[in-house]
């Protein structure tokens, strides 16, 4: 079963977090594989999804936000577009567009930064919005701060971190066909509340700083290796990496109040699209077609609507005549 857990080191400017998707992940690997019309990713193009999957999880219980989560990379390589969408109660989604052969151990600037043409995007989308809100995004490039392509995902969202949040964090990230696995480790403020621009090194009466724990801890975090975090359960991790350190845990995060996968595509969905197309472009696919079909790239339901169904889009409910089996 999918699992998060949350900690933090008592008396020190240090928190934590270690996801575990099981289940959720073999669901979203299941349903592409399932897809007549586009079969499995290729291994490197899952890893690095699961490893952005397990990624955003962290990234939405470290904040609070009433909205989606929704990571994207996307560039000049053969990997077009890859998407993880997390909500604040977990629920998840993922998906990857492939435009071209993706070779065995291709690593992440060979897939989506060729060029250097490559993005990371965080969006915040609210879940209720005010009039004229727009969701808050956030965008860097796949290179660090001297030009040069990052190679891992967990550089690039370190970077994100230290750039847009001014957050000092370690994240460990790996992922296989069984399971997406994620360790972040992130320095707090010393000084101040909600305060970003706060130094969060502690410094002696000269200015000079003192023992650093949030360095110690990430380097003891750095020395997870991909088999561990991917084999081990959280348990052995934990203490594996922290069991000289004063680590406070709480209780973890499984099943209807862990992550999960679900997808919010709907047949509603999917009308309301058409209607905004209007109905001209929607009788032109019709007429090219026979009917519409729609599939959702993130679970793979497909969607029908045959010229019935489109007319009745385009109808106004006063004028419809009642559908078979209706009450009136």
């Amino acid at each position: 079963m999918s699992e998060l857990h949350k900690f933090i080191f008592d008396g020190l400017p240090v928190r934590g977090q270690l996801v575990r998707l099981t289940d959720a992940w073999q669901e979203v690997l299941r349903r592409r594989a399932a897809n007549t019309q586009t079969g499995a990713w290729p291994p490197p193009v899952a890893e690095m999804l699961g490893e952005m999957t397990a990624a955003t999880v962290l990234m939405q219980s470290n904040i609070k936000f009433d909205g989606a989560l929704i990571m994207q990379i996307f560039g000049d390589g053969p990997v077009k577009l890859a998407v993880a969408e997390v909500h604040p109660d977990l629920r998840l989604r993922a998906t990857a567009s492939v435009m071209q052969a993706v070779a065995p151990g291709m690593r992440l600037s060979e897939m989506v930064n060729r060029q250097g043409q490559g993005r990371c995007a965080i969006t915040l989308d609210p879940r209720q919005r005010h009039e004229g809100q727009q969701p808050y995004q956030g965008v860097v490039p796949l290179v660090d701060e001297g030009g040069a392509p990052l190679q891992s995902l967990a550089g690039v969202l370190e970077h994100y971190m230290r750039q847009s949040e001014q957050l000092d964090t370690t994240l460990v990230l790996a992922a296989d066909e069984q399971v997406a696995a994620g360790l972040l480790i992130q320095r707090l403020p010393v000084q101040g509340q909600d305060n970003l621009s706060q130094s969060s090194v502690a410094r002696d009466d000269d200015g000079a700083p003192v023992e650093d724990d949030y360095q110690r801890i990430s380097l003891l975090a750095r020395s997870l290796k991909r088999e561990e975090l991917l084999g081990l359960d959280a348990d052995t991790i934990l203490h594996r990496l922290f069991w000289q350190e004063p680590l406070l845990r709480f209780a973890p995060q499984v099943g209807d109040a862990g992550p999960r996968f679900a997808c919010s595509c709907s047949r509603e969905r999917v009308a309301s699209m058409l209607q905004g197309l209007g109905q001209p472009e929607a009788q032109s696919i019709l007429d090219e077609r026979g009917e519409i079909e729609v599939g959702c790239d993130f679970c793979g339901q497909q969607e029908r609507f045959d010229a019935v169904d489109v007319a009745r889009l385009f109808t106004p409910a006063a004028q419809q005549s009642p559908q078979p089996g209706s009450v009136q």
